[in-house]
C-alpha cells in the first residue's frame, strides 16, 4: 500500500488519520480509499474492493435484476464506498454502532413533545441554518449528467466543512449522507451511479447533526426540461406544505393539518403518500410528535410554543400506496407514477411559527416561482 498524508481512514467507525492507499486504487486513479492500517485495510476489504469497479462505467449493474419495479426507474450499483467523517466531530448515538439504532430514541419512544427555549433553541435555529446552506449547495450541483452519488459527495463535504455529521449516514444503516429521489421514488433514495437526465425530478433530504441537534428539511428540484404535468405535481406539493404551515400557531392539533394537505392534493388531482409523515426533530433524529399529512388520521398532540417539528407531506401523480426496493429503503409509487415532496422544520412561536429552515438570501432562485 502507498504511504499519503493528511486523509482520514475509511473504514466504518474509524475516522483516524490515514497512512496507507490501495495500491490498485492508485493504479486506477481512484481517489478517497485511505486506510490508517493493514488491519482496517483487510476488514473492510469486501466492501472496498467494489471501489475498483467504479471507474469503469460498463461494470455498473442492477442488484436486484428479478425484481418487479414499478417505473422505468433503476438503481445503478456499485455504491461508492462509505464516506468518512473526521474524528473530532461529534456524532449522534447510532453512528458507530452496527444495527444503525438511536438507543435514545427508542428510550423516548412514548414520550412527550419536547419544548426548546433558551439556549438550546438558538442552537436548533443556528443549525437549521447551516443545514440549510448544505441543501442549496446540493442544489448547485443538480444538472443533466450528474450522478446522485456526486450529490451525496457535495452534501458530505459541505457538511463537514461546518463541522457537522450528516444524519441519516448509519442511521438504521443507511448508507450515504443524504436522500436523493428521482421521479416515482417517494423518499429514502440511496444516492448512486445513476446519472440525472434532462426531465427528471429530484428530492434531496438534508439532515445535519450539530452541537446536539439534529436539522431537517428537503426539497423537489427540476432537472432541465420537465414535463407541465410534473411540473404541476412539484408545484402542487410546494403549496400543500405552504397550507400546513400557514395553520401552525398554538392550540392547533397535529392531526388537522393532513385535512388541509389531502384537500389541496386531491383538489389539482393527486394522492397523498400515507406511510410517512412529519416527525419532532431536535435533540433526536425522529420523535414526538408524529405529523400525518393525509385527512382523518389520528395523531395526537397539541401544537404548543417550543415544539420543533417538520411537515413534509409526498404527493403522488397516481395511487397513494407505495412499496420499497429490495434495498429496504428505496421507496417507490406503486404504479411507477411520479412524487414530489418538500419539507421544513418548524417552530412553534407564542403568537404563531417560524420557519427555521427557511430560504436565505444566498439561496438559488426558486424553481417552483417560475412554473
Amino acid at each position: 500500500m502507498s504511504a499519503v498524508e493528511k486523509n482520514l481512514c475509511t473504514t466504518t467507525g474509524c475516522g483516524k488519520p490515514a497512512q496507507l492507499q490501495c495500491p490498485t486504487c492508485v493504479k486506477l486513479g481512484v481517489d478517497g480509499s485511505y486506510f490508517c492500517s493493514q488491519v482496517c485495510f483487510r476488514s473492510n476489504w469486501s466492501k472496498h474492493k467494489s471501489l475498483h469497479e467504479i471507474s469503469n462505467p460498463k461494470s455498473t449493474y442492477d442488484p436486484f435484476p428479478s425484481y418487479s419495479y414499478t417505473g422505468p426507474l433503476r438503481p445503478v450499483y456499485p455504491l461508492s464506498p462509505r464516506r468518512a467523517v473526521p474524528s473530532d466531530i461529534p456524532r449522534p448515538d447510532y453512528a458507530t454502532v452496527p444495527d444503525g439504532v438511536s438507543r435514545l430514541e427508542q428510550s423516548y419512544r412514548n414520550a412527550q413533545i419536547e419544548a426548546m427555549s433558551g439556549e438550546k433553541l438558538e442552537t436548533m435555529k443556528r443549525v437549521c441554518r447551516l443545514g440549510r446552506e448544505v441543501l442549496d449547495a446540493a442544489a448547485r450541483a443538480i444538472q443533466v449528467g450528474v450522478t446522485t452519488d456526486e450529490i451525496d459527495r457535495v452534501v458530505h463535504e459541505a457538511t463537514i466543512e461546518r463541522k457537522a455529521y450528516p444524519s441519516t449516514l448509519n442511521y438504521f444503516c443507511f448508507p450515504k449522507s443524504v436522500c436523493t429521489s428521482v421521479n416515482e421514488v417517494v423518499c429514502h433514495g440511496i444516492p448512486d451511479q445513476r446519472q440525472l437526465e434532462d426531465g427528471d425530478i429530484i428530492n434531496i433530504d438534508i439532515s445535519l447533526f450539530k452541537d446536539g441537534v439534529h436539522t431537517d428539511m428537503n426539497k423537489t428540484y427540476l432537472v432541465g426540461n420537465v414535463d407541465q404535468k410534473y411540473k404541476k405535481l412539484v408545484k402542487t406539493s410546494r403549496e400543500c406544505l405552504q397550507k400546513a404551515i400557514d395553520m401552525v400557531k398554538p392550540g392547533v392539533r397535529y392531526r388537522d393539518l393532513g385535512a388541509v394537505i389531502e384537500k389541496h392534493a386531491k383538489a389539482n388531482g393527486f394522492s397523498v403518500v400515507r406511510t410517512y409523515c412529519g416527525h419532532g426533530v431536535g435533540t433526536m433524529f425522529h420523535s414526538a410528535p408524529n405529523v400525518p399529512h393525509y385527512a382523518m388520521n389520528k395523531a395526537i398532540g397539541i401544537m404548543k410554543p417550543g415544539h420543533v417539528f417538520t411537515i413534509e407531506p409526498m404527493i403522488n401523480q397516481g395511487k397513494f400506496q407505495d412499496q420499497t426496493w429490495r434495498d429496504d429503503w428505496t421507496v417507490v409509487t406503486v404504479d411507477g407514477k411520479r412524487s414530489a415532496q418538500f419539507e421544513h422544520t418548524i417552530l412553534v412561536t407564542e403568537d404563531g411559527h417560524e420557519v427555521l429552515t427557511r430560504r436565505l438570501p444566498t439561496s438559488p432562485a426558486s424553481q417552483v416561482d417560475r412554473i
